[in-house]
């Protein structure tokens, strides 16, 4: 225990030098990715619109302007200036709607791959450690589910849970669940009989404390990378589910929504249509670009001199 104490010190006592060093080094190997640094800007943006929302926002997003149905965005022919992205069917203005989406669609993710990634984890980790047949059970579980196509299942799930927004996170979630499950198995795996790892089972550490302060630290790189493209697939579920009608109902100004109740316009005013396409577009772009960078940024094999 003694040892263990020693050690647990002089982790404790790593100069924060140490710490910028890394934070440059990591820096220094994303922004050579050029995709990934105007990724992380237009993300940056897109949090920074959701959280200054109703001062951004030149409307609030149910206000209906029942004289200016469908109007054109400003440029086009019979716009009007006040609404820059033009009006939906019941007025609505188009921008404000799509600012205060981007809150609907940030929390989406966030939810999922937080929930996500911490029951995966705790799946994972008691997998690739205890083996045997907790392994095989929890791999077998993780197994069903990835053999369900993801949209389906989530389908499946928001049927039986009832349609509405935290059903659909929820079920969202634990389609993503197995990705996470088996990544930090496989990590735990490979981290597992390193000498430090033995070095503490000497020292008498528990295995609680072998899992989540010796093993798990080391494997939380390639957890990053993968929370981060899962960011981006939680969102195209959501929207998915919305334009289903099973996710976020209106008059939620949730994007999938937005393209669900706007379907039957598409070819009378297909401005209500492609400006919610062109968000999600835009943002799981930017959340793969980032997570593109990050994997260049964390994987030694991928980092270039």
């Amino acid at each position: 225990m003694t040892d263990q104490t020693t050690a647990e010190a002089t982790a404790a006592s790593i100069p924060p030098g140490g710490r910028q060093r890394a934070f440059t080094e990591f820096w220094h190997y994303y922004s050579m990715n050029t995709g990934a640094v105007i990724g992380l800007v237009v993300f940056s943006a897109l949090v920074l619109v959701a959280i200054f929302a109703p001062l951004v926002a030149p409307h609030s997003p149910d206000e209906q302007f029942r004289d200016a149905l469908l109007t054109p965005p400003a440029w086009q022919e019979g716009g009007r200036s006040m609404f820059l992205l033009g009006t939906d069917a019941v007025g609505r203005d188009m921008l404000s709607r799509l600012i205060f989406g981007a809150r609907f669609s940030l929390f989406i993710g966030l939810v999922v791959v937080v929930f996500s990634l911490t029951s995966g984890i705790i799946l994972g980790v008691l997998a690739g450690y205890f083996r045997g047949w907790v392994d095989t059970l929890i791999m077998r579980v993780m197994d069903v589910i990835l053999a369900f196509p993801s949209l389906l299942l989530a389908l499946v799930l928001v049927a039986i849970l009832g349609p509405g927004l935290f059903n659909a996170m929820l079920a969202i979630a634990l389609v993503l669940q197995p990705h996470f499950a088996r990544l930090t198995r496989a990590a735990v795996m490979a981290e597992k009989n390193p000498e430090y790892v033995i070095s503490a089972k000497v020292a008498g550490a528990s295995h609680l404390r072998l899992m989540v302060k010796t093993i798990l630290p080391n494997c939380m790189a390639p957890l990053i990378v993968q929370a981060t493209l899962s960011f981006s697939n939680a969102i195209l579920e959501a929207a998915a589910l919305g334009f289903l009608g099973v996710g976020a109902q209106p008059p939620t100004p949730e994007w999938g929504t937005m393209l669900a109740t706007a379907r039957e316009f598409i070819l009378r005013a297909p401005w209500v249509v492609t400006f919610p396409g062109l968000a999600i577009l835009i943002t799981v772009l930017a959340i793969n670009l980032i997570g593109d960078g990050l994997r260049d940024a964390f994987d030694p094999k991928l980092k270039r001199s």
